[in-house]
């Protein structure tokens, strides 16, 4: 019989995320600081507005590109926080969720073989979905010691003709580093010396903890070779309303809008309603959250402080931690494995992000101060 699947789908890599959260179902008293998510409910007033909307019949296609109440919102946001103007109507796609903005943006700007410079660690989509639209991951090694940024230096031994686009990850999944406009400048650099294209992935831009955060789009000179990455995911606390959005050239975004057509059509429109309060009415829900996430991380740094064997750079961003074992002298899979069946906790191992994880396990603090202390107790009693 023929085989049924194709070769590009057999060459996609599983997730070491959710391999850790489906064996984690076998432990059901276990300690999950595994999952990148939120563990808060969606604000109310956003839910609220969700069921007003579908109250008022607002459940059919929106636009492909989505509301254009939403689109001007988004660019909006941009204007006011970056200084970057994009035009709703042509450099604004509204998408199913920041994965799909992704896979719209590679499958639109890859040609069978192109390169895409992924900096190391990574989040594992990248790789896959840069498979998936027939492109070449290539992987440029950050460094605990360096504060795992990508620089210049590190690019350009990387870089050949085929290079089409560097992903820029600010703040950083799952490392927490957050980009200075200094660090982005040699970023920029290489990219205007060699024609390439930035994907922003800004996923988590509100949850940043020490200075303010800054998009390569702001850069002088960027915002045309920027394709910007955002979701509702994190920030609001939205990960299954599934909806998010990609900025860019107006003659890039057109196409990818064409691609949306014959992917998902349009993100739910029950979904962007609820976006579009979340942008209007989110800020103090927002900074209420980030509040929260300064207290479990200051809980988060003492406990690996307490914990013989354990260290850590702080992260300035996002709500992981990425957690140095090697002296443990034991990969970080099976160390996350023990963890998980000795400690009833569950992490991540730092190889699910890619080679220059190994030696590390990335700890979600998305889960109450009790849980996380509760957590390195039992970490401890089997160390």
């Amino acid at each position: 019989m023929q085989l049924l699947c194709s070769e590009r789908i057999l060459q996609l890599p599983r997730s070491g995320i959710r391999r850790m959260f489906d064996l984690a179902a076998k432990h059901p008293d276990a300690i999950h600081l595994c999952m990148g998510e939120p563990d808060f409910a969606t604000p109310s007033f956003i839910i609220e507005a969700a069921f007003q909307a579908a109250k008022e019949g607002k459940t059919h296609y929106t636009p492909n590109a989505g509301f254009l109440s939403l689109r001007r919102a988004v660019a909006e946001k941009y204007k006011k926080e970056q200084g970057a103007y994009y035009d709703p109507e042509g450099e604004v796609l509204i998408t199913v969720g920041a994965m799909e903005a992704l896979v719209l943006t590679l499958m639109s700007i890859l040609n069978s073989g192109d390169e895409v410079i992924i900096p190391d660690p990574y989040w594992p989509n990248y790789q896959a979905q840069v498979l998936l639209a027939e492109g070449k991951p290539v992987f440029v090694p950050l460094y605990e010691e360096g504060g795992w940024i990508l620089t210049a230096d590190r690019v350009l031994s990387h870089l050949t003709p085929r290079c089409r686009a560097i992903i820029i990850n600010s703040p950083h999944n799952p490392t927490g580093s957050v980009y200075g406009s200094n660090e982005l400048q040699e970023i920029v650099r290489v990219c205007k010396e060699n024609d390439i294209l930035i994907i922003s992935d800004e996923a988590y831009e509100k949850i940043i903890y020490d200075g303010e955060y800054h998009s390569i789009c702001s850069l002088p000179e960027m915002k045309s070779r920027t394709i910007v990455i955002n979701t509702f995911s994190k920030t609001y606390a939205m990960t299954g309303w599934r909806v998010g959005y990609v900025l860019g050239p107006e003659p890039l975004i057109r196409e990818m809008t064409k691609l949306q057509e014959n992917v998902a059509a349009c993100a739910s429109s029950i979904s962007q309603e609820a976006a579009l309060t979340a942008l209007k009415r989110g800020e103090e829900a927002v900074m209420d959250m980030l509040t929260k996430y300064r207290r479990r991380r200051a809980t988060l740094l003492q406990e690996i402080e307490k914990t013989r064997s354990f260290s850590c750079c702080p992260p300035r961003g996002t709500f992981y931690a990425f957690v140095n074992v090697r002296r443990l002298g034991d990969k970080s899979e099976d160390i996350a494995l023990r963890l998980l069946k000795e400690a009833k906790v569950v992490t991540v191992p730092g190889s699910a992000f890619g080679s220059g994880g190994e030696g590390y396990l990335r700890f979600s603090f998305a889960t109450s101060e009790d849980n996380i202390r509760e957590a390195f107790d039992r970490i401890r009693s089997i160390l």
